[in-house]
């Protein structure tokens, strides 16, 4: 089978951080047997006046190869922050001479989009024009932010209906999805996984060493582009009151990330009087991201919005207890108490889900072993048989998907 995987959020030489979820998942796909796969990852032209990260993207080549998958860049236009409804309809545009010249050498079967709009959207109009079924798989913010904003509804729902098939990533963004006027009968539910040869327990006391973090304090993590949607914000204050009942407790807060409200988080840091006990580390690459997360003796994410948040599958396998929101399809994730704990995201609440976790002892190689069951390689399993369903009967209908929705129960296999 030839797999066209199209996404813009997918890394590069430039940005090797975004979209890592998707690489893993594409490079896990491309592995299968009887798979040719190759990527088409747009990205916005750039002007030569263009500053700052928007400037950055002048810097992409048109193609390349990553951990040996092919990847082409055609540019499109966008103008940012302005014309969003006409982002999908631009996007197909400007990419389809590109796919008429690459099908000539790759004829494609079917297209495999990620992330709704534009990517999708786009997706379903090439699609169309290459007589080809197109798969849009759905991350979170594509659903569940975007379905806010006024004017992108309907353009959510004609990208979701046209699609030959629709992949949810939990059964919150589903459950979305269907609200949005999609039938369940159209969307299948594939969690992702995490890669077994990069998470896993390791001693802390070395990551601390390695890192050169402190032997003696209690370390809590919290990993993530800085967004207001990541609740950083929410962490910060709720690490202000775990200090107001236990002044004396040695804890560090590391912050792990970058983006724009970052000044913005170092300022309430300092007016919150917690300099000494946040420590903002930037972005690091993914490879290393399991020697933070072995250092740690708890994980924190206060998101607002989530579909199937790869970091705390991350630090789970890792053997780090998870403190999270009970946003999206993170309970799906902490389905059970010895996983971790579940918090209403609010910085009182937050601080006493912090504490408890802080104060237990857990079983981390059990903590492990559960979530590391699920790899990259179950998951392209499940895509490719969604794949080769829309190619093979042409159907809308690939599996029972969310028309009956799994309990706890059916949950604890998958994971």
């Amino acid at each position: 089978m030839n797999i066209l995987t199209f996404t813009g959020l997918f890394p590069n030489h430039v940005f090797p951080n975004q979209g890592v979820f998707i690489m893993e998942r594409i490079r896990a796909l491309s592995k299968l047997e009887d798979v040719s796969l190759k990527v088409v990852a747009p990205i916005p032209y750039c002007p030569p006046f263009a500053v700052g990260r928007w400037g950055q993207y002048r810097r992409i080549a048109a193609a390349e190869t990553i951990d040996g998958l092919d990847i082409t860049h055609p540019r499109y236009v966008m103008i940012p922050k302005i014309g969003m409804s006409l982002y999908g309809l631009l996007l197909f545009l400007c990419v389809l001479p590109h796919l008429k010249r690459l099908q000539r050498q790759f004829d494609f079967d079917v297209i495999d989009a990620h992330f709704v709009y534009p990517d999708g959207f786009a997706a379903v109009l090439l699609g169309s024009v290459f007589h080809k079924p197109v798969v849009v798989s759905a991350r979170g913010s594509d659903v569940n932010v975007y379905k806010r904003l006024h004017g992108m509804p309907p353009l959510l729902k004609y990208a979701l209906n046209r699609a030959k098939h629709v992949v949810a990533v939990s059964h919150a963004l589903g459950n979305a999805i269907a609200s949005l006027d999609v039938s369940r009968e159209h969307i299948t539910v594939i969690p992702n996984g995490v890669d077994r040869t990069v998470f896993f327990p390791q001693s802390r006391e070395t990551a601390r060493k390695a890192l050169g973090l402190p032997g003696s304090e209690k370390i809590l993590l919290s990993v993530g582009h800085f967004t207001w949607n990541k609740g950083f914000d929410v962490v910060l204050r709720a690490l202000k009151c775990v200090l107001e009942e236990r002044p004396d407790l040695p804890i560090r807060l590391v912050l792990l990330g970058d983006g724009t409200i970052r000044r913005e988080l170092e300022a309430m840091t300092e007016s919150l009087r917690l300099t000494q006990h946040v420590r903002f580390a930037g972005a690091v690459p993914n490879r290393e991201l399991p020697l933070w997360y072995n250092a740690a003796d708890a994980f924190c994410l206060a998101s607002k919005d989530e579909g199937w948040p790869n970091v705390l599958m991350e630090a789970m396998a890792c053997g780090t207890p998870v403190i999270a929101t009970k946003a999206g399809g993170i309970p799906e994730i902490i389905h059970a108490p010895h996983l971790g704990l579940l918090s209403e995201r609010t910085p009182e609440a937050l601080a006493v889900a912090i504490r408890d976790a802080l104060s237990r002892e857990w079983d981390r190689e059990v903590l492990a072993r559960e979530v590391r069951r699920r790899g990259w390689d179950c998951v392209a399993q499940e895509v490719l048989e969604v794949l080769r369903s829309v190619t093979e009967c042409g159907s809308r209908a690939v599996s029972p998907g969310l028309a009956k929705p799994m309990g706890t129960g059916e949950l604890r296999g998958v994971l």
